[in-house]
């Protein structure tokens, strides 16, 4: 009997644990852009919600906030709770404003990365009477 007490207490109470527990998501997610809208990644970020959307079984809003390389909109989803339901979606350009600017977030301490949604690679391009034709000889002597 004195070993059935503490076996039906721990049983009781993961009971009342999992009853309490939800399946996540419970409710819609925000994923933040930040870039205001119709740029390269608030398109994927678009086409990504939208894609999301079923097998989450809630929907993805996006939430665009443009501005300081991207810190406005990383320091929103610094402050939310760390509940998964506040995301953001950026590139490696936005995740590196403490550079720039002072943040009152960490970005490898506060942040974990989910996933690669993208590469994109960067081209350079320039009118066709343009001396140089790679960027070495764009470079001074």
């Amino acid at each position: 009997m004195k070993k059935l007490v503490p076996a039906l207490a721990l049983a009781a109470f993961a009971g009342i644990f999992s009853a309490q527990a939800q399946t996540y998501p419970s409710r819609q997610i925000t994923l933040v852009v930040p870039f205001p809208p119709g740029g390269s990644t608030d398109v994927a970020a678009r086409i990504m919600a939208e894609r999301m959307r079923a097998p989450l079984g809630q929907p993805v809003i996006i939430e665009n906030i443009g501005g300081a390389g991207g810190s406005i909109a990383v320091g929103r989803v610094a402050r939310a709770a760390p509940d998964g339901y506040t995301i953001d979606i950026g590139q490696w350009d936005t995740h590196v404003g403490s550079i720039i600017y002072k943040l009152d977030y960490d970005l490898q301490k506060d942040f974990e990365p989910i996933g690669l949604v993208s590469v994109n690679p960067q081209l350079m391009v320039a009118k066709k009477d343009l001396p140089a034709n790679n960027l070495k000889d764009l470079s001074p002597g």
